[in-house]
């Protein structure tokens, strides 16, 4: 299968690349904006550097596109603009899918969901909290529009954490930066008092899902979760578990409150009886496999 990647050098989209490249022929674009050639060694596809908030005139035709691109720094400014990227690179993903007749599978978030109930349900109502979520939320409503027409697979992801996401800076999962802060002599640091609960995913699961949304027999969206919650204080407790470590928290008051979300869980009900997928890792299992990669690669 010929297979577009966009976001390919990304954190997400470089496990994905390299998990399919045995097994199919993948080009990745990728502007380089926030994901790192580095994250593509040993990856044996082409790479183009391309804008995707710009038409795609692409003469090569591709079987499947998997659509990992995207502005996910919440921080970023304004919120009119991460918006409009999102959602206009969507929209030209959408357009060359169709002009190859390819299936589309794309990555959506947990983060439509906002603070709606939980275990969170793909039918509920969207209740997105920051501009991210909402061009999330607006993605899957034109990609529902659409999927009629072409086939069209939405994930959900969960809170991913794993190999390469070190370039994403402050905006790395709490499992890297609780790591990083104890190794570098500081007190691990949580919002008080650490009782939110994450439903955190292992990102070879997370490729894992991705790849199996290609054998999908029709359109739709899924959560892509463990469907079990961790508490910070318990993520924490398994981070210093796996390093041998035994620091005292320091708890300090949550900055954003406002567009913070308190509680994600996904149901995973529709994915294991649609994709027939469920994921492989427990979250030690994740974390253990996790800092053996890091310290092989030397990041500290």
């Amino acid at each position: 299968m010929d297979i577009l990647l966009t976001g390919g050098a990304g954190f997400i989209g470089s496990n994905i690349a390299l998990a399919l490249q045995d097994s199919h022929t993948v080009t990745i674009i990728d502007n380089l904006s926030s994901g790192g050639s580095e994250n593509l060694k040993g990856f044996q596809g082409g790479i183009l550097d391309l804008d995707i908030s710009e038409p795609l005139n692409l003469s090569q035709k591709f079987d499947a596109i998997i659509h990992e691109a995207s502005i996910t720094d919440t921080t970023f400014k304004p919120d009119e603009e991460m918006i409009r990227q999102n959602v206009e690179g969507f929209k030209n993903v959408l357009a060359l899918a169709k002009k190859n007749k390819a299936r589309l599978v794309y990555a959506s978030s947990a983060g439509v969901y906002g603070n709606g109930p939980a275990p969170m349900k793909e039918s509920q109502q969207l209740q997105p909290l920051n501009a991210y979520a909402r061009s999330k939320a607006m993605i899957d409503h034109i990609a529902a529009e659409h999927s009629k027409n072409i086939l069209i697979v939405g994930l959900r992801y969960f809170n991913v954490f794993g190999p390469r996401e070190q370039g994403k800076g402050s905006s790395a999962s709490m499992i890297y930066q609780l790591r990083k802060q104890i190794l570098t002599g500081k007190a691990p640091r949580l919002f008080k008092f650490g009782e939110q609960v994450r439903d955190h995913i292992y990102v070879k699961d997370v490729a894992a899902a991705t790849i199996k949304a290609l054998e999908a027999k029709g359109s739709g969206v899924f959560n892509v979760g463990t469907g079990k919650g961790s508490s910070f204080n318990e993520v924490l407790a398994a981070v210093q578990e796996t390093l041998g470590t035994n620091k005292q928290v320091e708890y300090f008051d949550n900055p954003i409150t406002g567009v913070y979300q308190v509680n994600t869980l996904a149901d995973t009900t529709l994915i294991a009886r649609g994709l027939s997928w469920k994921p492989a890792y427990s979250l030690k299992e994740g974390i253990k496999d996790y800092f053996q990669w890091l310290e092989s690669e030397g990041i500290p």
